[in-house]
């Protein structure tokens, strides 16, 4: 199976970084019909941690995170990409975008044992489209 890329949509909050922060965030939305395509914890500096949701249904999420009185920043706007894990695989990704000129100033992947990958990709947001372009999303 060839990759697949999707655009999605994700918002954050920055939260001060001690124990439960993410749980407390997702315990909020589990309840919900706020099924989620990636969650990511990243520290911003000595104190703070930057979590962001990637939702699969915005519209339920955006609902669920208003009932719970979460206040997040977004919609933001990556893309996904999916497929079978085989050498090269983000290297294609990467060149395409690279002949484009257009730059990935943050990432993040993983594979799974069953040979597969996921993998986000996030460009500036004036790249968005034409990155989405480039890699046929």
């Amino acid at each position: 199976m060839a990759a697949t890329i999707k655009r999605v949509e994700y918002f954050y909050t920055t939260v001060t970084d001690r124990p439960g922060e993410a749980y407390n965030l997702l315990s909020q939305l589990a309840d919900s019909e706020a099924t989620l395509l990636a969650f990511s914890a990243v520290p911003m500096g000595p104190d703070q941690t930057q979590l962001m949701v990637f939702p699969q249904n915005v519209d339920a999420f955006v609902r669920a995170s208003e009932r719970a009185g979460v206040n997040l920043a977004g919609p933001h706007h990556a893309l996904l990409v999916r497929g079978d894990d085989k050498l090269g695989s983000l290297i294609e990704i990467h060149g395409k975008l690279f002949d484009a000129d257009i730059n990935i100033y943050a990432s993040s992947g993983v594979t799974a044992d069953c040979g597969r990958f996921g993998y986000l990709v996030h460009v500036r947001e004036e790249d968005f489209e034409r990155a989405s372009m480039v890699l046929g999303a």
